[in-house]
């Protein structure tokens, strides 16, 4: 007997990208070739000195990270000393104000702590503040070229549609609401209905 309705069909998977699929492999290789330079190291010039080598990563990885979530929480509370500042005497906020961040910083710290030479020697460059730069601009232009290109429905695609651009081109997150309405500075947007509470 038969009910006319076809079979239910396999959901289509998208395919696997290129890094989730070398990814494992990228980690084990890189696992193999610590381990590798760590005993030769330690039967060139001892295991005591191996063991000094892995302790003074971590504590030099400690300090880093330290030192960056201290300029972190120092950068916040002077960003937020100034913006009230700023309110108390209803000033603009200037533009361009933003404090550089602490992550590659931080990244750099916890490679020096992650036990091994090769992720010390990575901790230990990106320790060099142009290098630092330059890192950090790679990785925003290439996040910022990814949220371009998200597809729609995506995570990138809504935080594509969340961002706000000044006419100076700064990006500010989200939506400025005064008085009840909407305020829009993009100018391709026009004008919206006020919002009734």
């Amino acid at each position: 007997m038969t009910t006319g309705t076809p079979p239910p069909s396999r959901p289509v998977t998208a395919p696997r990208s290129r890094v989730r699929r070398f990814l494992p492999l990228g980690v084990a290789a890189w696992l193999v070739l610590e381990i590798w330079l760590l005993t030769m190291v330690a039967g060139a010039a001892g295991g005591l000195t191996v063991f000094l080598l892995l302790v003074a990563g971590l504590v030099c990885g400690a300090v880093v990270i330290k030192r960056a979530g201290r300029r972190a929480f120092k950068n916040l509370s002077e960003t937020l000393q100034r913006q009230q500042q700023q309110q108390q005497n209803g000033a603009v906020p200037a533009d361009g104000q933003r404090p550089g961040g602490n992550g590659l910083l931080m990244l750099a710290g916890l490679l020096l702590m992650i036990p091994g030479l090769v992720s010390d020697v990575l901790g230990l460059v990106l320790l060099v503040p142009p290098v630092r730069k330059a890192v950090g601009r790679y990785t925003e232009r290439t996040i910022e070229r990814k949220m371009q290109s998200a597809a729609p429905g995506t995570f990138g695609d809504a935080f594509q549609q969340a961002r706000m651009h000044r006419p100076d081109g700064t990006v500010i997150q989200g939506e400025v609401i005064k008085n009840g309405e909407r305020s829009s500075q993009r100018p391709d947007a026009g004008p919206r209905p006020p919002i009734t509470p």
